[in-house]
């Protein structure tokens, strides 16, 4: 499901209702196909699919999608539709990996991960930044991640995270973050 394909980003009726497009993302996705048959693409993916969305796409097509990108963070770790990628071959990319703090349609009160004290207590104990800790946990979930930041010292930073390891014990306290807490509205 995308929105309509002309006018605004993301266009709205007058009572504010996003307008969504009647194409097919198999249509979409067969066009694409064809990119790849002409060497333009060597690869497919999805973005912001579920499971039902991702199958039929694999079983209506020639390629099969080689990443599906979605929202995923320790308050939104997605860990059923990992499993569900692993058992397709399919690579998860997490975007919003850190929680989006720079989202100006967060509610007041919203929580940041990067402040809970688990989080922080795992970053003090590897002597690590709460980030590190939260990108090195999707990394040993086999997540790709994709942290935004436009500070060229965070930039660098980010990288910093193959010099330590979570414990089981580690990735099962951030696991249990998990609230199904979006950052990143469709409507937005």
């Amino acid at each position: 499901i995308s929105s309509q394909e002309d006018g605004d980003l993301i266009p709205k009726n007058v009572a504010g209702d996003i307008l969504l497009s009647d194409v097919d993302y198999l249509d979409t996705w067969m066009e694409l196909e064809k990119c790849v048959d002409k060497g333009l693409v060597r690869s497919l993916g999805l973005s912001n699919f579920n499971s039902q969305q991702v199958d039929r796409v694999i079983d209506n097509s020639r390629f099969k999608p080689q990443v599906l990108q979605v929202e995923c963070y320790p308050y939104l770790n997605q860990s059923d539709l990992l499993q569900f990628c692993k058992s397709r071959g399919i690579v998860m990319t997490a975007y919003c990996p850190l929680g989006n703090r720079s989202n100006v349609h967060l509610k007041p009160g919203t929580p940041n991960v990067l402040e809970d004290p688990i989080v922080v207590q795992v970053a003090e104990k590897h002597g690590k930044t709460p980030a590190h800790v939260v990108l090195r946990y999707q990394v040993q979930r086999g997540v790709v991640v994709i942290p935004k930041s436009v500070t060229k010292t965070r930039i660098q930073s980010n990288i910093n995270l193959f010099d330590f390891e979570l414990s089981p014990d580690d990735m099962a306290r951030i696991d249990s973050l998990d609230c199904g807490l979006r950052v990143c509205h469709r409507d937005q």
